[in-house]
Parts: C-alpha cells; sequence; structure tokens
C-alpha cells in the first residue's frame, strides 16, 4: 500500500511509537513531558467544543430510536465484550495489557473516520455525525467510571482525584469550546485543514509520552512473539464482534439502511482521539502505554476493515 493512502492519524502514531521507542522521555523530563501532553488534550478538547454545532447535538438527542441502542450496545455490551475477553487473554498478557481490553471496551467511537466510512457506505451521515459527537461528550464522563467500576479498584481506582483531572482537561475545554462557538467556531471552520493536524498533533503527542513510559518499564521486553500472536489474535476476535454485532443491533431494531450503516460505523469504530488523552490522564506515565496497546492495534485494523466493507455496502 503507497505510504500516501495510509491515514494521516496512523502515520503520526506510528512516528509517536517509534519515536518513543528509540527515544524515550527522560526521568528528569517526565513532569515536562506530561503537561505539554496535558496542554495538547486542553487543546484538542476545546477544538471539539468549537467545532461541534451545538444544534446538531441538540436535534440528534431526539432521535431516542436510533441513540438509544446505540448507547447500550457502546457502553453495555462491547464494555462487557472487552471485560471478558481481558480475562481470556490474562493468563498470556502482562496484566496491564490485558486490562488494556476492558479499557478498549469501554471507549466511545472514532467521530471522524465513523462519519467518513459511513457516507463512503452510503449511511446517514447527519445522524453518524451527531451519535458519535455524543458518545465522545458521554464518554468524557462515563469511560472512566465504567473502567474503573468493572476493572475493579485495586487494578483502576479512580476517586475524586480521577474525576476533577478528567474534569479539568477534558469537560471543561469542550464546556468552554461550546461556549465560545458563536465568536471563535468560525475560525475552526475556516481553517479546516490546520485545525484537523493540531487534532491529530495533539493524540501523536499523549500517545507518545504514554508509550515513554511504557517503553522505559521494558514494553517491548515484555511483549513477545507469542503475546503479540496472542494479542492480535484477540483484537480481530473482538473487531468480529464489534461489527457483526453493531449491524445485527441495527437490524433488531428495525432501522432503515441509512441508520443502520450509521449506528454499525458508531457502534463498531472506538476512538483513539479518546483512549490516548484520556488515558494519559487517568493513568501513570509507565502503566499508560500498556494500557493503550489493544486500542492502538484495533484502531488500525478497524481502518483496514471499514474501507472494504463500505465499499461492499455502497454496492449492495
Amino acid at each position: 500500500m503507497p505510504l500516501r493512502r495510509i491515514d494521516p492519524l496512523v502515520r503520526l502514531l506510528l512516528v509517536a511509537i517509534v519515536l518513543a521507542s528509540v527515544l524515550p522521555v527522560s526521568e528528569r523530563w517526565r513532569g515536562v513531558a506530561q503537561a505539554v501532553s496535558n496542554a495538547a488534550v486542553f487543546l484538542l478538547f476545546l477544538l471539539n467544543g468549537l467545532r461541534l454545532p451545538r444544534a446538531e447535538v441538540i436535534r440528534g438527542i431526539g432521535n431516542v430510536r436510533f441513540l438509544l441502542p446505540l448507547i447500550a450496545w457502546c457502553f453495555g455490551a462491547m464494555a462487557l465484550a472487552g471485560w471478558g475477553l481481558s480475562l481470556l487473554v490474562a493468563p498470556w498478557l502482562p496484566p496491564l495489557v490485558a486490562l488494556g481490553f476492558l479499557y478498549l471496551g469501554t471507549l466511545p467511537s472514532t467521530v471522524q473516520s465513523a462519519t467518513a466510512y459511513c457516507s463512503l457506505a452510503g449511511g446517514n451521515v447527519a445522524h453518524s455525525v451527531v451519535a458519535a459527537a455524543l458518545l465522545n461528550i458521554l464518554g468524557v464522563v462515563v469511560t472512566a467510571p465504567l473502567f474503573s467500576l468493572m476493572a475493579g479498584s485495586q487494578a483502576a481506582a479512580f476517586d475524586l482525584g480521577g474525576l476533577e483531572k478528567v474534569a479539568l482537561i477534558l469537560l471543561l475545554p469542550f464546556l468552554l469550546g461550546q461556549a465560545a462557538q458563536n465568536r471563535f467556531g468560525h475560525l475552526v471552520r475556516e481553517h479546516r485543514d490546520l485545525a484537523t493536524w493540531m487534532d491529530r498533533g495533539s493524540i501523536a503527542i499523549a500517545v507518545y509520552v504514554a508509550f515513554s513510559g511504557a517503553v522505559r518499564e521494558g514494553l517491548w521486553t515484555l511483549i513477545g512473539p507469542g503475546e503479540w500472536a496472542v494479542l492480535i489474535g484477540a483484537v480481530l476476535l473482538f473487531l468480529a464482534f464489534a461489527f457483526s454485532g453493531a449491524w445485527l443491533v441495527g437490524g433488531l431494531v428495525r432501522l432503515e439502511r441509512g441508520d443502520r450503516i450509521a449506528l454499525l460505523y458508531s457502534g463498531a469504530q472506538k476512538s483513539i482521539a479518546m483512549g490516548a488523552p484520556l488515558a494519559s490522564v487517568l493513568f501513570g506515565p509507565a502503566t499508560a502505554g500498556l494500557v493503550l496497546l489493544p486500542v492502538l492495534v484495533y484502531h488500525l485494523f478497524q481502518l483496514v476493515l471499514s474501507a472494504p466493507l463500505a465499499t461492499r455496502l455502497s454496492r449492495t
């Protein structure tokens, strides 16, 4: 596959992982790097708040028949599947990597690629945009406590301090962006390419800092060929469950074909744009990279699957 055909975010993530492997953040600069990562995450969610029209959010909330099954699938069935898979792979993977499957299951959908592939497949793009955006808004307040509850307090404690960090670094900038939308929202729309690259850069910084900590803790010695085989096999199993299950849910609630395609991509894809920043806020530098590993592999594979699937759906 020519390099230019690879998703730009995937390219940036690969660069971040390679850079973290070769030149990880030293112990001396870890605090500075984490502060830069937090600032980048703050900017990311501020831009999201400026970008997402409030009218679309309000209009989308009214589509209960579409949203309720989607929310139940994303934060219910997928979270339970991630929990079950984390237990299944626990004997063969390092504990934090196995826990990463539960973290993957509790994440919301990605916004940009879910919308793009929904459009390519002939789905309801408006519903896809609003649904993915609402899932990400919910993810800010749902993912962390849900993950902590299912993982157990010993594995992933989530207390008032964790809630404050999520509110200050993720929720506050989004609300500020929504409040300033009428005054500054046009800047994001007029400079869409720049805003998109700022988004991608923020995610890449969060991944770089997280993986630097994991590399310093011996990531590449913990994960050998056998562990990689188990990890990839488990991700493929989760991917099959996610896409087939989301499609079946859309059929069971008798959605029209366009809405069913929107539910498929909004329900089956998982957001590295939420996963990486949230991991950098919730976990320590040595922990975040290991927990993120299943999320990164899943993100790559979901893009590989989504394009041919969208082409097939558009022809049916």
